[in-house]
């Protein structure tokens, strides 16, 4: 088990985290990625904090761009520059557990698996735990993903060798379930899901899964403009979604003691 995982970590304004981000990723089990922190017009700090990463450590490696471009576009960039067999993606806000990589990498080689999630915790802007983890679906298919983004982005790994590279469209937000649908259904198989938490999502008073109105409206724009749906339909598609997110997908969240 020696394959090249590539981490995609897109960054803007990411001083007050990023260093947490990189010290999970620097403390896996598993030795054997390479970190692509794309740096996306930070106005903030973000790149002096990440410097002296880079100069420890020549599996950390930065891409600028001159200006603000947007979350699609920056993962989409790591996605071209990665190396990897595998890609995995971590939020400049987000941390993960010390055998994260080591048990995914496993458990996609000996059960042959093409794209994989897992379990997360959450915590709150301190760091603190909020002892609730999002639980994931041990099976995962296209049309079950269609109906509300069940994949952590910050758990979710595929493989390069069987798929090749898979990008992000450029939509301003959800982008990240565009892409695990566009795995889905270029695999011939589902995906798996890992109920251990090997994660750590920071909940943020700003973020898009605490604005429901924002949820439900980029929510909509993934059925309308990432998949090209008509109106009608992405209306339709809407309802199933707020069907699936009140009575199955609420089902996630489960009270923990961290």
């Amino acid at each position: 088990m020696n394959s090249l995982v590539s981490i995609i970590t897109p960054m803007y304004n990411s001083e007050a985290f990023i260093s947490e981000t990189i010290k999970s990723v620097i403390n896996q089990t598993y030795t054997n990625w390479e970190l692509l922190l794309i740096d996306d017009g930070s106005l903030d700090i973000t790149i002096q904090v990440v410097t002296p990463f880079l100069e420890e450590y020549p599996n950390i490696k930065l891409i600028q761009n001159k200006e603000n471009l947007g979350a699609a576009i920056s993962r989409n960039k790591g996605i071209q520059a990665a190396k990897g067999d595998y890609i995995a993606f971590l939020d400049a806000d987000d941390m993960w557990k010390s055998k994260k990589l080591e048990k995914q990498i496993a458990f996609m080689e000996t059960n042959n698996c093409d794209m994989c999630f897992s379990s997360y915790d959450l915590i709150n802007e301190r760091g603190e735990p909020l002892n609730k983890m999002i639980k994931a679906l041990k099976a995962l298919s296209y049309h079950k993903l269609l109906k509300s983004n069940y994949v952590g982005n910050l758990t979710g790994i595929y493989n390069v060798k069987v798929l090749g590279k898979i990008t992000s469209p450029d939509l301003m937000k959800r982008q990240d379930w565009l892409l695990w649908l566009k795995v889905l259904e270029k695999s011939s198989k589902p995906a798996f899901g890992i109920q251990e938490p090997l994660a750590y999502y920071r909940v943020r008073k700003d973020s898009l899964s605490s604005n429901k109105w924002d949820l439900l409206k980029y929510n909509y724009w993934v059925y309308k403009k990432g998949l090209g749906f008509s109106t009608l339909t992405s209306v339709y598609r809407m309802l199933i979604f707020l069907i699936e997110h009140v009575f199955v997908k609420s089902r996630q969240v489960v009270i923990s003691k961290m």
